[in-house]
């Protein structure tokens, strides 16, 4: 029996993209991001930002996000959505959140809060770190990291805002997929 050479390089890529990401465990809360590409998991981080994950949570369960553009994606660099304008300006009903600026690392897969001027201006805009970004370390908040599917982001329409955006077609903590 002869192994297909792509197909064991195919194998090795994954077990090796496996092996380098963050192991999710019972207790950790993860929500199921889904786009045409497919779904993306990112692992909440309370344990540095409980405000801002209980803000994302609140509108998680409000469904909030299921049709919202990813507006502004920077090749190199990342991904940005939860604006329901699409614009890069709108807002929830919800209060801004008081800035959680930690040590976290912005490395390739870590999601951000986005905000204005304001350091405690965040609402409910993110962003997911295409490539590392330490530049913004101890200015904006870490909330998450993408534990699988980082693949799917990376497939995400570019552009400032891109021509034909990319929508997230659903939102989900993981096990409520209703």
């Amino acid at each position: 029996m002869s192994i297909d050479r792509r197909s064991l390089i195919a194998g090795a890529s994954a077990a090796a993209a496996l092996a380098a990401a963050p192991a999710a465990r019972a207790e950790d809360k993860l929500l199921n991001l889904d786009t045409v590409y497919g779904r993306t998991v990112i692992k909440m981080r309370p344990d540095i930002a409980p405000k801002h994950c209980a803000q994302i949570e609140t509108l998680v369960k409000r469904h909030f996000y299921d049709g919202v553009k990813f507006h502004r994606v920077i090749d190199g660099f990342m991904a940005q959505t939860g604006d329901p304008t699409g614009t890069g300006t709108g807002k929830s009903d919800l209060p801004n959140i008081p800035a959680e600026f930690s040590k976290e690392k912005f490395l390739r897969g870590t999601v951000g809060m986005a905000r204005g001027q304001d350091n405690d201006s965040a609402n409910c805009q993110f962003f997911i770190c295409l490539a590392p970004a330490r530049y913004l370390e101890e200015q904006y908040t870490v909330w998450g990291e993408v534990i699988s599917g980082m693949e799917f982001i990376d497939k995400v329409h570019r552009g400032e805002p891109p021509k034909d955006p990319d929508k997230i077609i659903k939102l989900r903590l993981a096990g409520d997929e209703s």
